[in-house]
């Protein structure tokens, strides 16, 4: 991400300024929550790909930072309320928000960063930019529904998985292209080719995700997370569909009766590495990634175009 980080470095210390200033309370607790919020944030992915999208159509705008910061709010919102649900104690090597101030504190908070982002956009009229980013908040919300509906029944079509990250996280990544690219672009059908562009990198990213969950690799975080609660991802998916009655009995009997057994979940991830659902999932993530590229290279050969297939490849190649 060097090239990404070099052509924007300055507009990623103005947006932290801008995002600092969006989460500012009136509040004590609300303020030293936010200031461990703002310290521990990941790689800024997505405010990267909102910056070099807006960078792509022209200079970049007070418009276009509050994009990067809405996005930035509303994926924090989404993170905090997602572990409440997981009941997750930890977050990027961190203590989580409900592991430290509790699942109520972690609930209001995600609520006033909720809050935050859409009072961001309509003081300042951003209509438009609202509209594209609360589309990805509905979508994520079906997206995650739709996914603990389907893994009920442990029985899975390849098209609906694919609808499900659609939502749950292309949704959002498409919506930050967008609303970079709405804050400089005249031409909505260059708006439109962005926001298909960070769609498709979403869903090659959300399926890179799914399969660190089996990778024997130190990814920074637990392998095997998937099967223990019982989420049927790509690799898995194909695996079951493509295996004989007796194996694939055997490992819907250990995700649904032994999914805390650490040897169990071995010989699912064993499994599903034999029968190639692990080659099948890396190929789809690719042809994802290069839909992508196809998109992007629709556009003049630039430096910020070269920093966001750098930005795209990453989300691919990354070690964790």
């Amino acid at each position: 991400m060097n090239l990404a980080k070099n052509i924007i470095s300055q507009e990623l210390q103005l947006f932290e300024k801008h995002f600092r200033e969006a989460v500012r309370s009136r509040v004590a607790l609300l303020d030293r929550i936010m200031e461990y919020i703002v310290k521990r944030k990941g790689k800024q992915i997505r405010p990267m790909f909102v910056l070099l999208c807006a960078k792509l159509g022209g200079p970049i705008t007070e418009s276009s930072y509050r994009a990067a910061s809405l996005v930035e709010l509303l994926h924090t919102a989404t993170l905090v309320h997602d572990d409440v649900v997981d009941e997750a104690d930890e977050r990027r090597g961190f203590f989580s928000i409900n592991a430290l101030w509790k699942n109520k504190i972690a609930v209001l908070v995600g609520d006033y960063l909720l809050s935050k982002g859409l009072l961001l956009s309509l003081n300042h009229k951003d209509h438009q930019i609202l509209q594209i980013l609360s589309e990805a908040v509905k979508l994520m919300s079906e997206g995650e529904l739709l996914q603990i509906e389907k893994s009920r029944n442990l029985n899975l079509d390849e098209s609906v998985y694919y609808d499900i990250i659609n939502g749950k996280t292309a949704s959002l990544l498409a919506s930050a292209c967008a609303a970079g690219a709405s804050s400089t672009f005249d031409s909505t059908e260059e708006i439109e080719q962005l926001r298909l562009f960070g769609e498709k990198v979403g869903m090659a990213f959300q399926i890179k995700d799914d399969l660190f969950d089996y990778s024997n690799k130190n990814v920074g975080k637990p392998t095997g997370n998937d099967i223990k609660e019982k989420k049927l991802t790509l690799p898995l998916i194909y695996t079951l569909n493509n295996c004989d009655k007796s194996i694939k009995k055997k490992i819907i009997y250990v995700i649904k009766n032994q999914n805390t057994d650490k040897e169990k979940v071995d010989y699912v991830i064993s499994e599903v590495n034999r029968l190639g659902g692990i080659d099948y999932a890396t190929k789809k993530m690719f042809q994802f990634r290069d839909e992508a590229l196809a998109i992007l290279y629709k556009f003049e050969d630039t430096e910020v175009r070269q920093a966001l297939e750098e930005l795209v490849r990453y989300t691919t190649d990354r070690e964790y």
